[in-house]
């Protein structure tokens, strides 16, 4: 599953920070970046069975809102390739979750000294809790 974006546009290696970047999390977890804004339609066309989501309009109880195919995607911001299938799913709080981590994981390979990402200790136990939803967008596994 590829993005159609020009190698000039594109960052490997993690040398710029991920909030001067349009961020891309694809269905399998991978991150794309673009160093500069770029159409939602030039994403989607690599991508024909997917909408695209911002993170910024994400709620709980909501189904995830598509991204108008016109709308250029925004440096600093994160972004989810959604299977149109999920289109009016409306996003259950353990969903809201696990695309946080799946977000999380993505940039913490491109953090730099100045924004770093959270990591858990490997010391540190954690308790998990019963969901809210039995909803699932299959994000979680």
């Amino acid at each position: 599953m590829g993005i159609c974006t020009s190698t000039e546009y594109s960052v490997k290696g993690g040398n710029q920070s991920w909030q001067s970047m349009v961020n891309i999390v694809k269905i399998d977890g991978r991150l794309e970046q673009l160093k500069e804004p770029i159409k939602a339609w030039h994403v989607l066309s690599e991508n024909p069975n997917c909408y695209i989501c911002c993170s910024e309009t994400m709620y709980v109880g909501s189904p995830m809102l598509p991204v108008p195919p016109t709308e250029d995607l925004q440096l600093g911001l994160v972004y989810f390739l959604v299977p149109l299938s999920k289109s009016r799913v409306p996003l259950s709080l353990q969903d809201l979750g696990a695309l946080a981590i799946k977000a999380n994981a993505a940039l913490a390979s491109t953090a730099t000294p100045n924004y770093p990402i959270l990591k858990a200790n490997p010391q540190k136990k954690f308790r998990t809790h019963p969901t809210l939803s039995n909803v699932s967008l299959g994000y979680s596994h």
